[in-house]
């Protein structure tokens, strides 16, 4: 059964910035190596919104997606590690955020009836 997660994370407050990180995202400019990475996780599909500096990521998952799992391909994978480390320049963590995390899990508040 497929399970949907959405997080939260902050880009620094600098329009330079905001679009340099918007132009990485854009399909044409996206690196195969992370898309590879992501479907491999059990990604089934990937939103990420902008608003502000406030980045919102909707994820649809599979069966086999586990956030530990992930997280452990991706430090054993140097193309997401230098991925990681070029989109941190851009990034900045909520400030409620825990000491390892960088996006940050968002709580279901409501659900239009079906």
């Amino acid at each position: 059964m497929n399970r949907k997660y959405c997080l939260a994370l902050d880009l620094k407050e600098d329009p330079k910035l905001i679009e340099a990180y918007k132009d990485a995202h854009r399909k044409e400019n996206f690196r195969a190596e992370i898309t590879s990475s992501i479907k491999d996780a059990g990604v089934l599909n990937m939103e990420i919104y902008l608003t502000g500096n406030r980045l919102f990521m909707i994820m649809e998952v599979d069966e086999t997606f586990d956030f530990k799992r992930k997280a452990a391909m991706d430090a054993e994978n140097p193309k997401v590690q230098d991925w990681e480390n070029y989109v941190a320049g851009f990034q900045q963590v909520l400030p409620w955020a825990r000491e390892e995390e960088k996006w940050v899990m968002m709580d279901k508040i409501y659900e239009l009836e079906k």
